[in-house]
């Protein structure tokens, strides 16, 4: 029996982007290479650029969960949207002031700065579900009444989560917890029913 080549083909697949994770946290995103990815992983560069058009490219998919093992994102839902939003908002915040990921976020916003096909793919992929999972947590909250019924969902999204993005971009301060607090109760103020 000959060797299935679609299975050899993921596996060549799945070896890059653990290759790819496990030389992001070693070296570092500035010193990652395709070279050092296809090494580790035991492919040619030639199979990697048969999947991914850049570095980029192969490092966003590396630190997405694949595509069958994603799980359904969904907000918490205790009944109380602000709480809720906090605990939501601190964990970007967190996130953001992790070294690692602070590091990854910022070398990948480069990237789709530089690279306009893999920024539709991040808009796409990993910005587009958080922000219908944090609409549909807003919808049920206009459901209980506690958010006004005709609010922008879009710009209200945007309200939540664009001052940790310009704070963190533009490093005016620190993403502490009072802060993420201090975002997610005014922009539910700011969408109570009046």
């Amino acid at each position: 029996m000959s060797p299935d080549p679609a299975r050899r083909s993921e596996r060549s697949r799945q070896a890059i982007l653990t290759a790819t994770r496990e030389l992001l946290f070693e070296v570092g995103y500035p010193k990652l290479t395709i070279e050092a990815i296809a090494a580790r992983a035991g492919v040619g560069k030639q199979t990697i650029y048969r999947w991914w058009p850049s570095k980029g490219a192969v490092m966003f998919d590396s630190l997405l969960p694949a595509p069958a093992g994603a799980p359904e994102l969904a907000l918490p839902d205790t009944g109380d949207v602000e709480a809720d939003l906090k605990t939501v908002l601190r964990a970007i915040a967190e996130e953001f002031e992790t070294p690692y990921l602070d590091q990854m976020t910022r070398a990948l916003a480069t990237e789709v700065h530089n690279d306009p096909t893999l920024g539709e793919e991040m808009v796409k992929r990993l910005l587009m579900p958080h922000l219908e999972a944090t609409k549909e947590r807003l919808r049920s909250a206009q459901a209980a009444g506690q958010l006004a019924a005709g609010l922008d969902l879009q710009a209200a999204v945007e309200m939540l989560f664009a001052p940790l993005f310009y704070r963190w971009m533009l490093r005016i301060g620190p993403l502490t917890p009072e802060y993420a607090d201090t975002v997610a109760t005014m922009a539910v103020a700011a969408m109570r029913p009046h």
